[in-house]
């Protein structure tokens, strides 16, 4: 299929294009689009130019609404958007979703949403939530296309009527790329089991409650290893200080990894992944990650989350904020046996395999610029 497009595609961080949208940028600039990418300037941009993309780099503030800046920010969208008259504008992370699709709008570029959760901002219902929301409705009354990775946050959206119900369809979170991240064979030790916790370090992505979890199985001589992995030094009011993360690491509970580009050989040295988020996630994509590479996990039963596990098969749901419930549901872990913790991992394999690998996203989303350029063109 040959959809000779002009693609702008836009995300809140370089980075972010690079680790997950890379196939998607690949699979249309082979299919003969011309794909301009969006966003702020990091560490990754040559990264993303590698792919064969252009980039153009936009000013984005992640956190918070300020109306000057985000007025500034629409505008750029505005005039970024009038002098590219791309042939679709693919929105990803609230304010690309929000700016870039109302500039798009107003200039008549069809829009396609990606919803990937809904973050802090929705854990709370106050004066900044409903901004949000009346945002979301100006971004997405007049979108082609609103994808979801959950259907909790898609019931959501049409509950609380931002989007029209016949424009939006559920993804497998971002996919998976079955051969990046390919299945390893379990850690063989009788000694210890090794946890690792990947995230950026939000105390909303539950990493207190496992740093507790930790501390009350340590005192009770399990006979395991607690690790985290992630960013430090976030610009985020939920952002956990280099200095708390260096008393636990004092004080024996965990380990810190520091930050990687490669998850791949830590979640390999795992024996189970945990995420005790109470963020709203879209599907976590390190918990994507460690189901493919073949490794239990343990998260909470909370939206995007508790998409990954079928309890008690490919690893277990504990409840959110309770680090005393996720202690119990890494204890029932430590007991497996070898074969057993073996046998979970590759239902976490089987379950990738069949719902969420990369290829189903790629192609829904080239369905979709198909179908719209299409009607745009008669």
């Amino acid at each position: 299929m040959k959809i000779k497009f002009r693609v702008v595609i836009s995300l809140n961080t370089a980075w972010n294009l690079y680790n997950f949208r890379s196939g998607l940028i690949a699979a249309l600039i082979n299919s003969g689009s011309e794909v301009i990418a969006v966003a702020p300037n990091d560490k990754y941009v040559e990264h993303v130019k590698s792919l064969g993309c252009h980039f153009v780099p936009i000013e984005i503030a992640t956190q918070g609404i300020n109306p000057f800046r985000d007025l500034f920010l629409f505008i750029r969208f505005y005039l970024l958007l009038r002098r590219i008259r791309p042939s679709v504008f693919l929105g990803y992370t609230v304010k690309p979703n929000i700016y870039g699709s109302i500039a798009a709008h107003l200039l008549g570029i069809p829009v396609v949403n990606n919803i990937a959760g809904l973050g802090s901002v929705f854990v709370r219902e106050d004066w900044v939530t409903r901004i949000v929301k009346l945002l979301y409705w100006l971004a997405l009354f007049r979108s082609k296309r609103v994808f979801f990775q959950n259907e909790d946050d898609r019931q959501l959206f049409i509950k609380w009527g931002l989007v029209d119900s016949k424009i939006t369809s559920r993804l497998p979170g971002s996919g998976i790329n079955l051969n990046k991240f390919s299945q390893t064979s379990m850690p063989i030790d009788n000694t210890s089991v090794k946890f690792l916790l990947i995230s950026r370090m939000l105390w909303e992505k539950g990493v207190g409650e496992y740093v507790e979890a930790a501390k009350l199985l340590k005192s009770r001589s399990v006979k395991a290893e607690f690790y985290l992995l992630g960013f430090l030094d976030l610009k985020n009011a939920s952002a956990i200080s280099r200095d708390q993360m260096n008393l636990w690491v004092k004080d024996g509970f965990v380990s810190y990894l520091g930050e990687t580009d490669d998850v791949r050989p830590h979640i390999a040295s795992a024996n189970c992944i945990v995420l005790p988020s109470f963020y709203r996630e879209g599907v976590p994509r390190t918990l994507l990650e460690a189901c493919a590479i073949g490794r239990p996990i343990i998260t909470t039963n909370t939206v995007g989350c508790r998409e990954l596990v079928d309890d008690g098969q490919n690893g277990y749901l504990c409840k959110a904020r309770d680090a005393y419930d996720l202690a119990e549901k890494m204890e029932w872990f430590v007991a497996l046996s070898l074969r057993q913790q073996a046998e979970m991992g590759d239902l976490s394999r089987k379950k990738i395999e069949q719902t969420f690998d990369e290829m189903i996203v790629i192609n829904q989303y080239l369905d979709a610029i198909s179908d719209i350029t299409h009607v745009s063109d008669v």
